[in-house]
């Protein structure tokens, strides 16, 4: 008996790893990236559109009689967003880099047009967005995609030069500090923030000094303490965030509201959710419910199941992302995936973290998930880009090419059952 049950065991763990092996061996496919980064999106895509049906349906209705207006708004947005990656999923490297600078340059001037009177809006205090007839456009989402596409072919073209910050590092920063300075001119600290850590990324992906983070960042934590002093509404709530909204009176405080109402909504959710579309906050009590705290909305419908999922979809397109930029050979696509997978990541993160309370609440969507035309679209069009550079890893063309009906090339990814008992 002594010298059987360590080999039953030893032949126990050896078939649960086989099997492990097997149920992830579809992972070594070279189409793994491209079908990670493809399902994550779609779930979180369709995950938002119905979100945002039921957290917007009674202001919606209260509006203008129709439970669907903001809904057929975001499907609207999201059909051309999807249209959108399409398109950019088969372009060409070479053609993003050529692009980039007009990417850049019509970014810029958008953003310059939204202080100009008359053109600009000022939404909550933020004057980020322009009004283009019937619709409402924010630059700044364009801008984040012309940043990184410009910054990626600078540090591409002089990489081998990155050990000298003058001749690498210093001319994306001005490329790079011009779109920000526009956006914070506007008086938007969460997407100037957001700006500052993709830029961050790339330089990171880009193998730059430990030194220069240190000093980039020692401007950063001088800068923000002033640009949150300069601002009353930024300084309550950092309050709140900081405790302020513990005594029963502080629902009445406005830094408090929001906050309070995000975390009853999680509690009214409990560990399974009142069902879809039962919640009770979305019912005028929960400022922004569709948009900024719609994450709060899943917590109260879905319970913890849902929101887990949304963590899970984010940790896999993050995954998805690695691979590209440790697979990838390209300068310019490691630095541009970076870049792309800071912006979506950090701001779930923030978002995230802003409804749960372990962030001040800075007003940045969640990607991909929360109301917003232009930055569904600007997602998805950044979401495109990264297709498009794992359609282009060798091995994956050549997968591609391998098998052009597309019923076959769907199953590509499938772990091959040939030969198997």
């Amino acid at each position: 008996m002594t010298t059987r049950t360590p080999w039953r065991e030893e032949t126990s763990q050896d078939v649960w790893g086989e099997r492990l092996r097997r149920r992830l061996g579809w992972l070594e496919s070279p189409l793994a990236t491209y079908y990670l980064l493809l399902g994550s999106t779609s779930v979180l895509v369709v995950l938002g559109l119905v979100m945002v049906l039921s957290a917007s349906s009674v202001q919606s209705y209260m509006r203008g009689g129709s439970v669907f207006s903001q809904f057929t708004n975001q499907l609207m947005f999201a059909v051309i967003g999807l249209v959108a990656a399409a398109v950019f999923s088969r372009l060409p490297t070479p053609f993003l880099k050529k692009v980039a600078g007009i990417f850049f340059l019509l970014a810029a001037a958008m953003q310059a047009a939204v202080m100009i009177p008359g053109v600009g809006v000022e939404v909550l205090g933020n004057r980020n967005w322009l009004q283009v007839g019937g619709l409402r456009i924010q630059p700044s989402e364009i801008g984040k995609i012309a940043m990184i596409l410009v910054v990626a072919v600078i540090l591409d073209n002089r990489r081998a030069q990155l050990y000298d910050f003058k001749k690498s590092v210093l001319p994306t920063f001005w490329f790079a500090g011009l779109l920000a300075g526009l956006v914070m001119v506007g008086r938007d600290l969460g997407t100037t923030m957001v700006f500052a850590v993709i830029y961050l990324g790339m330089l990171w992906a880009a193998g730059a000094k430990g030194s220069w983070f240190a000093w980039l960042g020692l401007g950063i934590a001088v800068l923000l303490p002033v640009a949150v002093m300069t601002s009353g509404n930024r300084t309550s709530r950092i309050g709140a965030w900081l405790g302020g909204c513990d005594a029963p009176s502080d629902i009445d405080v406005a830094a408090c509201y929001q906050k309070i109402h995000g975390s009853w909504a999680l509690a009214d959710g409990g560990l399974w959710g009142l069902g879809p579309g039962a919640s009770r906050e979305k019912w005028g009590w929960l400022p922004e419910a569709h948009n900024d705290f719609i994450f709060a909305i899943i917590g109260e419908e879905l319970g913890l199941p849902g929101t887990l999922a949304v963590l899970a979809l984010y940790l896999v397109f993050a995954y998805a992302c690695y691979r590209l930029i440790a697979q990838s050979t390209d300068m310019f696509v490691r630095v541009a995936t970076a870049g792309i997978m800071m912006w979506i990541c950090f701001q779930a993160v923030v978002n995230i973290g802003s409804v749960l309370g372990l962030l001040p609440i800075v007003g940045v969507p969640l990607p991909l998930v929360s109301a917003g035309g232009s930055a569904l679209v600007m997602t998805l069009v950044g979401i495109g880009i990264l297709l498009s550079f794992a359609r282009c890893e060798p091995r994956a063309a050549e997968a591609l090419r391998a098998k052009p009906r597309l019923v076959r090339r769907t199953m590509a990814v499938l772990p091959n059952r040939k030969g198997r008992s």
